[in-house]
């Protein structure tokens, strides 16, 4: 194959960089005329720089020569000034032209999104994506906020966003049913995902696209009915809440039991998480804990957290063992509740070694 002189190679390159970069044919041309302008001056002058720039502002932005600092210039000069009015003035008009096209046009605008977006896919890591910053949406980022987890905002309503921004919030602007939008927000990277936006049917397409895309991620979704409950879950959600069975079982909750309630709000502020360790399926991974009691083995002792419960692979999935006592025995494929410090639950997690599956995560 015929290689290209490296001249031709050159302004074909420096054609797609103007292509790629339109503001930088008229920014080139401007410098080419203040540049070739200044050394004209001090080629036919002999002025030092500072007076050939000078000279060069006051004609293209027609001051005129009423300067009474402006040096004397000779024939030369004035051919180069006159140069310099006929071509400058139509370069300025062209490069003042183009730049409010393209700030009509909406393009650096979407420069720096494209930027903003590239910097998320570098920075953003273990973070929470929230779709939506309704009322429910704003409540979620409040808390998050609060226990200083990393979170991402995902809205395309305007006052939204400027609601979110004012609120210190990082926001991407964009449609979270797309999976371009949930791309871009890092789900790959993220440790959970919650859909909040005020539809069903838009909650339910943000659960599929980003199971689709992110098998692994931990998927909490909002629903307003037992209906959209239910094709959630179908969909993939790990966990859906419905605003008006949560609300109503806090209520009932702080009639009955408001020392319970008050409790866990204090739990809330604190550093104190709750854990879900499954235990592995296998007994020979298991190896000691296999059959040993909660007494012999000390686990809350020797880490300094506490068992809240033990749910066990055979029974129903509403029941636990709460509070269990010394007496029980582990057993495959258990899953123990376990509320401590991240350090306390760190230390639990080892202890448990080989015989632990999984571990879930969740703010007090």
């Amino acid at each position: 194959m015929r290689r290209q002189p490296r001249g031709i190679r050159r302004r074909r390159g420096l054609r797609g960089a103007i292509a790629r970069q339109p503001w930088a044919g008229p920014l080139l041309a401007l410098a080419v005329v203040v540049n070739g302008g200044a050394l004209g001056y001090r080629i036919t002058e002999g002025w030092d720089w500072g007076d050939c720039y000078w000279m060069v502002l006051i004609t293209l932005s027609t001051l005129g020569f009423s300067d009474e600092h402006t040096p004397l210039i000779h024939t030369g000069g004035r051919i180069v000034t006159a140069l310099l009015l006929v071509g400058g003035l139509v370069v300025v008009q062209q490069t003042i032209q183009k730049l409010l096209e393209l700030t009509n046009s909406g393009y650096f605008r979407r420069l720096r999104e494209r930027r903003f977006r590239q910097q998320l896919k570098r920075t953003m890591n273990q973070h929470v994506i929230l779709c939506g910053y309704g009322r429910i949406g704003r409540e979620i980022a409040e808390q998050l906020s609060g226990e200083g987890v990393s979170l991402l905002v995902v809205e395309n309503d305007p006052d939204r966003i400027d609601e979110a921004q004012q609120r210190g919030l990082t926001v991407l602007q964009g449609d979270a049913t797309l999976d371009e939008t949930l791309e871009e927000a890092g789900i790959h990277q993220c440790r959970a995902l919650v859909a909040a936006l005020p539809s069903n049917a838009a909650n339910l397409y943000v659960i599929l696209s980003a199971r689709g895309l992110a098998p692994r991620t931990r998927l909490i979704a909002r629903a307003d009915s037992e209906e959209a409950e239910g094709k959630l879950r179908l969909a993939g959600a790990d966990q859906v809440v419905s605003p008006y069975v949560a609300g109503g079982r806090t209520m009932a909750a702080t009639a009955l039991r408001p020392l319970a309630v008050t409790f866990m709000e204090l739990l809330a502020g604190s550093d104190c998480e709750v854990e879900e360790f499954l235990l592995s399926d296998d007994p020979e991974q298991l190896g000691a804990l296999n059959g040993s009691s909660l007494a012999e083995l000390q686990l809350g002792r020797r880490s300094g957290a506490l068992v809240l419960a033990i749910r066990n692979p055979d029974r129903a999935e509403d029941s636990l063992i709460a509070n269990p006592g010394g007496d029980v025995r582990l057993a495959p494929g258990q899953l123990l509740v376990v509320m401590g410090s991240k350090l306390q639950l760190q230390h639990f997690g080892q202890l448990l070694g080989n015989g632990l599956a999984s571990v879930e995560s969740m703010p007090a």
